[in-house]
């Protein structure tokens, strides 16, 4: 049980750079991100580390909230706007190398759980056009019109990089009604925005998946490509895999807890302790295990002092942080260096 894979057992998460803009958005139309952010247990602070990963069902929840708070129906879509390219994250470095349009629009989509795991989009081409349908799989039922409307705007800007500022879509479709001002939406989809719709998307003319990506550099792409298979996670990411990730985005920040890991994944403490029990797991031992693969990273580094890697691995004192070093290590965190050192200048020599 403890290989199925994460989608198998939570519900899906997004990287924080999907809320990038959204305090200064929601600052400039007069509301308080942090209390909108409290209210639906995300962490204000923790959206300076864009690759941390938070709730997807959060996510859309405040998004929900701020477009109601601001008195902005357009909130999501205003939001895409403030996107860039490289809020897609390592990714965006492969797709900016990409020969044409639909190469890098396929790259995008087989590997969207890499930054949205809750996004679900395919292209079909008939009759000269070609439709992108986006989807959410949030795990529940519940409103999500401004997290739709953020991921189509996020995908035509998306389209707009790669064909131009200029480049207009045949029409973009919404599955939910009009708002009751429509401007946002004719201001940066065009004239043929249609609401009501069976599907949502953007339809374009299938000719613009052959034009030639003005960005690539041929010499860069197989470099690109080798960094990203580096870099790639597998889909079948398991519960025990994610975890291991949040504790290392969490313990710098001196609040890595299963209460705060739990709460990054949008579920409670014991549903994250029952799946880990399934893979033969306890939270903490994986934050032990993480703990001590990367105080030997980190501690073989002589360029980092001890108090700042004590820091670094959550520990609120240096002293703290030399106990526990020496029960993992048998020795101090100054004398494992020394040691390793020798061991390093020997093997040199």
């Amino acid at each position: 049980m403890g290989t199925e894979p994460w989608s198998a057992h939570l519900k899906p998460l997004v990287r924080n750079a999907a809320l990038n803009g959204y305090v200064e958005l929601s600052q400039s139309l007069g509301t308080d991100p942090q209390a909108l952010m409290k209210s639906v247990g995300l962490d204000p602070v923790g959206l300076a580390v864009q690759d941390r990963w938070i709730s997807g069902v959060a996510v859309a929840q405040l998004l929900e909230l701020s477009a109601a708070a601001s008195h902005h129906e357009d909130f999501g879509l205003l939001l895409a706007e403030r996107r860039r390219f490289a809020n897609l994250g390592p990714i965006s470095l492969v797709i900016r190398e990409e020969p044409d349009v639909r190469s890098a629009l396929g790259l995008l989509m087989r590997h969207d759980y890499m930054y949205n795991e809750m996004l679900r989009s395919r292209v079909s081409e008939a009759n000269g056009l070609a439709t992108l349908k986006v989807g959410l799989d949030l795990g529940e039922a519940m409103e999500a019109r401004q997290a739709k409307e953020l991921a189509v705007g996020a995908f035509h800007g998306v389209l707009r990089t790669f064909l131009g500022a200029r480049w207009q879509s045949v029409s973009v479709c919404f599955t939910h009604s009009a708002p009751k001002d429509p401007g946002t939406h004719r201001r940066i989809f065009g004239r043929a925005v249609e609401f009501d719709r069976e599907f949502t998307g953007i339809v374009f003319y299938a000719s613009d998946l052959d034009t030639p990506n003005a960005m690539s550099d041929p010499l860069l792409r197989n470099y690109a490509r080798q960094y990203f298979e580096s870099i790639a996670v597998s889909r079948d990411t398991t519960v025990p895999d994610r975890v291991r990730e949040l504790i290392e985005v969490l313990l710098p920040s001196g609040r890595c807890s299963i209460e705060q890991v739990a709460s990054s994944l949008g579920v409670d403490r014991r549903t994250v302790h029952r799946h880990l029990a399934d893979s033969g797991e306890t939270f903490s031992s994986l934050l032990n295990a993480t703990r001590t693969e990367l105080a030997e990273q980190l501690v073989a580094n002589p360029r980092r002092s001890l108090t700042e890697i004590a820091g670094l691995l959550g520990f609120s004192a240096p002293s703290g942080f030399s106990r526990w070093f020496r029960e993992q290590f048998g020795s101090s965190p100054r004398e494992w260096r020394i040691g390793r050192a020798r061991q390093q200048h020997s093997g040199e020599e």
